[in-house]
């Protein structure tokens, strides 16, 4: 058959077979228009073909999807920036691509989780980046000194047992949250001023209010697990950031003003860079935030006799506030947000076995048995390991009769992809080693998207008897049941799979998509046949 394709202003015929794929059309064109195709490790500059308002598919065939001797189909050329990095989040179970130049990859670890802090919603302190060998990324070194290359992909983790509270606090369920508080003090602290920051970041508004009542405060920063208390030297410096700061940076409007006019002195909290929330909406072109904040900034307060601008009230009210509570301007820079005490747990980089993998709330690892003092089933400050067969073990966390005698163990040494020589180092020695990520964890191929795409009745059993007007026959039923078992689809499954596809087709009427999706069904089917 003939079809015509349309490119840059130009239209040529091609005599095709009717089942003839799209991959193969593509090459035509190519040929025929002479095209400079490449697809390296930052930009993919390809073709595609659209008809009736749908991308096709390179293993489509045209005699599937409706297409007849005569139609025209548009081709473009498309030129697409792909990620430098990808990050899977073993919290809410997808990749997030990190789009920029290769300059990242020259970058510290530290700017690369202030971008995933930012993409992500979530604070520093909440997650750790990891390779998908295991060895944890840490702030202090250089993306290049783990050998990350272009297109890898990295884990992201958070505190073991925390899966589910993150998961929750990003979907703003309030009461979900709640019961997965700690009873431990200083930890229960830091799990509300990383809810509120979540909550902030996100704009779940009734979950603030509800953390704003219970006393947290949007103007006090996130801080650091209180395990890692004695690691302030090294910490990231935006785990100094507050829920305030992340809803001006998302350009939550409506947690802005709820923050506001619960305290007004969040006017003068000062970001990590000593910024104000006016420089940072500027920052991040919140065009709704900054007018909010020039409002306010701009409003004048009347007392007797005379009249001050907001900016100049919150200043006087905070001096106020210093001089009754006694406190001084300056902050000892060794003070932290939480004091360890006698017996709690206390976590060194590189020295400490890592507690951030990801491990599911009431999971037991093989060979090991948590002792928790929290009934909630978090990791307690005094929680700690038992049972020296558990290979994750740290050679500084067990305990040894002739410790005396024991000489220091080294970090073992890890082969660079790019030289080829050993480097050494915090490589995240006694870190678990990953899952592998399963790449249909992250395709739109799954039964609830395809149903989201089409609108259907809901299912239901009729058991009453009804005239049959086709014969059933017993090999096609034989055929279903094959089918259903090798392509892991039920009929009704791979309905909806072609409804799916037949609804990308926006610009023909619903019989039309209905006639496609059927066409797909049954061809389908009859390919699987001839196949088997």
């Amino acid at each position: 058959m003939r079809i015509f394709i349309a490119f840059e202003g130009s239209r040529e015929s091609f005599d095709i077979a009717p089942n003839e794929s799209v991959v193969a059309i593509k090459q035509m064109v190519k040929d025929c228009f002479s095209v400079q195709l490449y697809d390296d490790k930052q930009v993919q500059r390809f073709l595609e073909l659209r008809f009736a308002g749908a991308v096709l598919q390179d293993d489509w065939c045209l005699a599937d999807v409706g297409i007849s001797s005569g139609s025209t189909i548009c081709c473009q050329l498309k030129e697409v920036s792909k990620a430098v990095l990808h990050v899977f989040s073993a919290v809410t179970k997808k990749t997030l691509p990190i789009m920029g130049t290769a300059c990242l990859l020259d970058s510290s670890v530290s700017k690369l989780r202030s971008l995933v802090s930012l993409l992500l919603g979530l604070p520093v302190s909440a997650f750790t980046l990891s390779t998908h060998s295991g060895a944890e990324l840490y702030d202090c070194n250089l993306l290049s000194y783990y050998a990350v290359e272009a297109g890898d992909t990295l884990c992201l983790d958070t505190w073991d047992g925390w899966t589910e509270f993150l998961r929750d606090s990003l979907e703003g369920h309030k009461n979900k949250v709640q019961c997965h508080f700690s009873e431990d003090k200083p930890i229960l602290r830091f799990q509300k001023h990383l809810a509120l920051y979540v909550a902030a970041a996100h704009g779940h508004l009734e979950m603030a209010s509800w953390l704003l009542d219970n006393g947290v405060q949007a103007h006090e920063p996130v801080g650091v697990h209180p395990s890692r208390v004695w690691c302030y030297e090294t910490d990231h410096p935006e785990a100094l950031k507050c829920p305030v700061h992340a809803a001006v940076e998302a350009g939550q409007l409506h947690i802005l003003k709820m923050f506001l006019s619960r305290n007004i002195l969040n006017l003068a909290c000062r970001d990590p860079s000593n910024r104000n929330l006016l420089q940072i909406a500027i920052y991040h072109q919140r065009k709704k935030c900054v007018s909010h904040l020039v409002s306010k900034l701009y409003t004048m307060v009347t007392f007797r006799g005379f009249t001050l601008s907001t900016w100049i009230y919150v200043q006087i009210k905070i001096w106020i506030i210093k001089a009754k509570r006694g406190l001084k301007t300056s902050v000892p820079a060794n003070r932290g947000p939480f004091r360890s005490r006698v017996g709690d747990t206390l976590l060194i980089d590189g020295f400490s076995l890592s507690r951030m993998s990801s491990v599911p709330r009431g999971s037991v690892f093989k060979g090991c048995t948590w002792v928790n003092k929290s009934s909630c089933g978090f990791q307690a400050l005094t929680s700690q390991f038992t049972g020296s067969s558990c290979p994750c073990h740290h050679p500084a966390v067990l305990s040894s009769q002739n410790a005396s005698e024991r000489l220091p163990q080294l970090l073992p040494l890890a082969p660079n992809k790019r030289t080829g020589k050993k480097t050494k180092g915090n490589n995240g020695c006694g870190r678990k080693k990953p899952k592998e990520i399963l790449v249909a964890e992250n395709t739109d191929h799954k039964l609830c998207e395809w149903s989201s795409r089409v609108p259907l009745p809901h299912t239901f059993r009729d058991t009453g008897p009804r005239p049959l007007f086709i014969h059933s026959n017993p090999k096609s039923e034989k055929i279903l049941c094959s089918f259903t078992h090798l392509c892991g689809r039920t009929p009704r499954e791979n309905a909806i799979y072609c409804l799916a596809i037949a609804s990308a087709f926006v610009e023909k009427p619903w019989l039309q998509q209905l006639a496609v999706a059927q066409t797909l069904a049954r061809r389908s089917v009859q390919k699987f046949c001839k196949v088997n």
